[in-house]
């Protein structure tokens, strides 16, 4: 009889074990864009094993691909934004719901949106026109009000800006431009860009470039013009900085006066100080850094190379590349990390005809831990959230 209620005992405390465990399994979730699909997967990863758990139809136009590029979770976590880049000529915010993943509101942006983020300061979304495939003038970021979805502002920036980030107080929005290589800083309460920084090495010339000017051109910052160079019965053209950097994506550090870039051109990251605004470092590393991310506790540095298929790990502090991890395909695209600063998420784009994937990266050990596949090229990525 004893042995009995013992074996009874066991097996209760078995079952309550499994419940305790099941309770207590983290799981992460993740939106990532898959440019050459029209769709957008949802991932979850439970510490093991990553899988999609959803997979969402994002183009409008059957015939065509509108290709998503830039994607975001608002704050609360209730809703994300995607960037339709692919319009004619104008691309569009879509905003959707986490819980149903349907669409809630739409507007029209100006030419290639790209990366974007909410502003916690005013709780407006601030994303960059890319312009990828327009001439080489100064684009632009546009401010929408995400509740309306009605965009407030254009902001002139510089040539093909795409890396954007806002500082943590959500009073700082800022963006790199591309192609002439220059930092932007935006104050978000008055919509104004306060500070810009030439991100070429001192002494170093940059090749200039003819750039023709319509006479109808409307989004041009004419205090970038070279009036002297213009020939204003056809048009008109200018002369433009092609920068050497080729700055691709930019972010504030969590709680130090720092600001990080990479520079895709010059196979460098490159360190800010917010403060003196001044470039205070340039760091040698993989070829074609592409995205940047920092984890959230602010000790690590998470980078893709593009060009390599492979993503580097830095400490922050000492300035140094920790880890170099080969992702599971060729062309890294973007980063994310889990609040809890564990694990990044890679979007990893593929070649030829290849589907993309997200590969998940231990922080604590250095290594590819996890792949799931998705949709041909795997882009813009964005962390929602994770389970208590």
């Amino acid at each position: 009889m004893k042995k009995k209620i013992l074996n009874q005992l066991y097996f209760l405390a078995f079952l309550l074990c499994l419940g305790f465990s099941s309770i207590n399994a983290q799981e992460y979730y993740v939106y990532v864009t898959a440019e050459s699909e029209d769709e957008v997967a949802l991932i979850k990863f439970d510490g093991k094993n990553a899988v999609v758990a959803k997979t969402i139809p994002v183009g409008y136009k059957p015939s065509e691909i509108e290709g998503p590029h830039g994607i975001t979770v608002g704050p609360n976590g209730k809703y994300w934004y995607l960037s339709m880049a692919h319009g004619t000529p104008y691309g569009q915010l879509v905003k959707y719901s986490t819980e149903t993943n349907e669409i809630l509101g739409t507007t029209e942006l100006g030419i290639f949106p790209a990366s974007m983020q909410i502003s916690k300061a005013n709780g407006l979304l601030y994303v960059v026109n890319f312009n990828l495939h327009g001439r080489m003038l100064p684009s632009s970021v546009s401010v929408v009000d995400p509740e309306l979805m009605f965009e407030i502002k254009k902001i002139t920036t510089g040539a093909m800006p795409h890396g954007s980030r806002i500082s943590p107080d959500g009073r700082k929005q800022y963006s790199v431009a591309m192609m002439s290589g220059e930092l932007f800083e935006i104050n978000t309460l008055d919509l104004k860009v306060s500070r810009t920084l030439d991100l070429e090495p001192e002494g170093s010339v940059a090749e200039e470039v003819k750039v023709d000017v319509p006479q109808t051109a409307q989004s041009v910052d004419h205090s970038k013009m070279d009036h002297s160079q213009m020939d204003h019965s056809k048009g008109g053209h200018v002369m433009m900085k092609h920068s050497t950097v080729k700055p691709t994506w930019v972010i504030p550090h969590p709680s130090l006066p720092r600001i990080y870039i990479a520079g895709n051109g010059s196979n460098e990251l490159l360190e800010i100080d917010s403060d003196t605004w001044k470039v205070t470092h340039r760091m040698p590393c993989g070829k074609g850094p592409y995205n940047v991310e920092i984890s959230p506790d602010g000790k690590l540095l998470v980078v893709t190379y593009k060009s390599e298929g492979t993503t580097g790990i830095w400490d922050i502090e000492t300035r140094k590349q920790l880890a170099k991890v080969e992702n599971s395909r060729k062309v890294s695209h973007g980063v994310a990390i889990s609040t809890d600063s564990k694990f990044a998420f890679i979007s990893v784009e593929g070649k030829n005809g290849q589907p993309g994937s997200v590969d998940v990266i231990d922080l604590k050990t250095y290594k590819r831990v996890a792949v799931a596949e998705v949709g041909k090229q795997a882009g813009g990525i964005a962390f929602w959230k994770q389970t208590k």
